[in-house]
């Protein structure tokens, strides 16, 4: 047994050797001064209060003034580094899929008015329903979950948002970027099944599914507990026995009000499932559903006619949540037809699993100090925040060693 563990730290400690040269690789310029600045942030045996800390670490150096300089004056190999990440070992599920979560989280800088590309960030006040908008600069997270007793993530690629972006459209290329870079990996073949990447509310989860339908994915997110979808419309001899003079066809069938379960008809699929911290957890779904689209918003330019983008609507209700308060119901959306109870059921576990990125923000803020810095250039900024990304990866679920420990 001894010799066996031996040979596994070795094989553990050339993977982090590996990692490590790749890493290191993808620095183009200041490169020892942004490797220290990791190692120390590694290395450091609690919160990081400040970077000028990180200075007085042994795996530092050089001194504040390199560490600014880095920062400000370093260069990273963004796009090689995403390729290195898109290399390393995956956590996949049971049935061998990889499931990605996107989400933003803000840097605020509320006092730095001289700090270019700031944009209104929403934050959420400590009181019920209470909500701020404060200046910052947020970032767009692309991360693979893991399933188990962890709430580890993987992350895979990070963007700034500029004050003229269209955040879906960025979100969409971003998603598309890394599963481009996925399959030039060798991570999905031709049989495996799709990626399911979740969101939250806040996406126009129907539209990035549109844009993104030539990739093998599946789109699952939150709708809002007001909307209203269409049913299927009616083949042309239901529509002929309602309507024997005969006419136009309609496009969409009936409404489905989410709020009034008067337009709801019988769910397709019914699930029940005993959860340790909810209680039972009961998943109804309702096959076909699509939004009516209009030439508004993001639709104004499209041309020709609008799609109907169909899916699968999943309404999720659990007895309780943790400390035994109120649980109103859930509604997600997914872009698969004809969904089974198993496929129902994998996704609204994803979509819980999609909280995990909420534990990684924290250890990023609290732990490593992603937003102590006063820095004033949005470059540095970025810098900074892609320095972090890899010391968030550990081995797959299989060895709990973390790759970008030692």
């Amino acid at each position: 047994m001894s010799l066996l563990n031996d040979a596994a730290g070795v094989e553990s400690l050339k993977v982090l050797s590996r990692f490590r040269n790749d890493v290191y690789a993808c620095l183009r310029a200041r490169a020892d001064a942004l490797f220290e600045l990791a190692d120390a942030l590694l290395c450091e045996p609690g919160p990081v209060r400040s970077p000028v800390d990180l200075t007085l670490s042994p795996e530092c150096w050089r001194g504040h003034g390199a560490l600014y300089g880095a920062l400000n004056h370093g260069r990273i190999g963004i796009e090689q580094l995403r390729q290195v990440l898109a290399g390393l070992p995956l956590p996949r599920w049971p049935d061998g899929r990889i499931v990605l979560a996107v989400d933003v989280s803000p840097w605020l800088r509320s006092d730095a008015p001289c700090s270019a590309e700031r944009l209104f960030c929403h934050v959420y006040g400590r009181a019920k329903s209470a909500s701020q908008f404060i200046p910052g600069w947020p970032y767009s997270f692309v991360a693979a979950l893991e399933m188990g007793r962890t709430s580890w993530t993987a992350p895979l690629d990070v963007v700034r948002l500029g004050p003229t972006d269209d955040a879906t459209a960025v979100t969409a290329t971003q998603l598309r970027e890394v599963i481009e870079r996925l399959i030039a990996a060798g991570q999905w073949c031709d049989g495996d099944p799709d990626l399911l990447i979740v969101t939250d509310a806040g996406y126009d989860i129907t539209r990035l599914a549109y844009v993104l339908r030539d990739l093998p994915v599946e789109l699952l997110g939150r709708i809002r507990s007001d909307r209203v979808l269409r049913r299927p419309a009616p083949t042309r001899e239901e529509f002929l026995r309602a309507h024997p003079g005969g006419g136009r066809p309609p496009k969409h069938g009936g409404e489905f009000a989410l709020a009034d379960p008067a337009t709801w008809p019988e769910p397709a699929v019914s699930t029940l499932t005993d959860t340790t911290h909810y209680g039972k957890a009961e998943a109804s779904a309702w096959d076909r559903l699509h939004p009516r689209l209009t030439h508004r918003a993001a639709w104004l330019d499209h041309e020709g006619v609008l799609p109907i983008i169909e899916g699968t609507l999943i309404r999720l209700k659990v007895e309780h949540l943790p400390g035994d308060r109120d649980a109103p119901a859930v509604w997600l959306w997914s872009s698969k037809t004809g969904a089974t109870g198993a496929d129902v059921d994998r996704c609204w576990q994803a979509f819980l699993r999609r909280f995990d990125l909420e534990h990684t923000y924290r250890f990023w803020k609290q732990a490593l100090g992603w937003t102590r810095p006063k820095l004033r250039a949005n470059q540095a900024a970025d810098r900074w925040t892609w320095s972090q990304v890899p010391m968030s990866w550990r081995s797959p679920p299989s060895n709990s060693a973390r790759l970008s420990s030692g």
